[in-house]
């Protein structure tokens, strides 16, 4: 069995059932030192390269993963009581990759990005506001380029596990682990 087509399968009944952002998947991510964060973001593409996200490459996740090129990802579908756990390593999307995502965003968004030192503290809400309003007016009637810092990452797996709910801790817990350029699939115990 394939781990990325069972993905599909599973995602497209996310997609058909969740009630709200069947995309959002949790991030773990590990500084230099070890530290583990975690934070939720939008899966905003995936194919047999890998899973992408976007973010700001000056952010924590951003500075953990520039020390710590590694990642795991869960999806987490109760009403269908399911998840999904993906690890391997990350790269960065290509210059294209992103300007083209950076492009399908509202104009709101990719002001709200350019203005943005995502992740640093700010003296208060007002500052933020005051930034949004000096990239609203450096791009009126132009385009809104996207920052050089702001990219997407996409996490290579090397570990693909499905978990399904059953009654009375019978869970069903199915693992591919990439090998040889395939998959090698176990069940592993609940």
């Amino acid at each position: 069995m394939d781990p990325l087509s069972l993905f599909e399968t599973w995602f497209a009944e996310a997609q058909s059932s969740e009630i709200n952002d069947p995309n959002a998947m949790a991030v773990a991510t590990a500084d230099a030192e070890g530290q583990p964060s975690v934070r939720m973001v939008l899966l905003k593409g995936h194919d047999a390269r890998g899973f992408v996200f976007y973010t700001n490459q000056h952010s924590d996740k951003g500075g953990d993963l520039a020390a710590n090129p590694k990642a795991a990802l869960l999806f987490h579908w109760k009403s269908l009581r399911r998840q999904i756990r993906i690890e391997g390593a990350v790269t960065v999307v290509s210059e294209g990759e992103a300007d083209a995502y950076f492009a399908s965003r509202s104009r709101a968004s990719q002001i709200a990005a350019c203005a943005s030192d995502q992740s640093r503290p700010m003296a208060n809400r007002s500052e933020f506001e005051a930034r949004v309003a000096a990239v609203e007016a450096q791009f009126d009637g132009k385009a809104v380029e996207r920052p050089a810092h702001w990219s997407g990452y996409r996490v290579v797996p090397n570990r693909i596990e499905f978990w399904e709910d059953g009654a009375h801790r019978m869970h069903h817990r199915q693992v591919f682990i990439a090998q040889d350029g395939g998959w090698r699939e176990e069940i592993l115990f609940p």
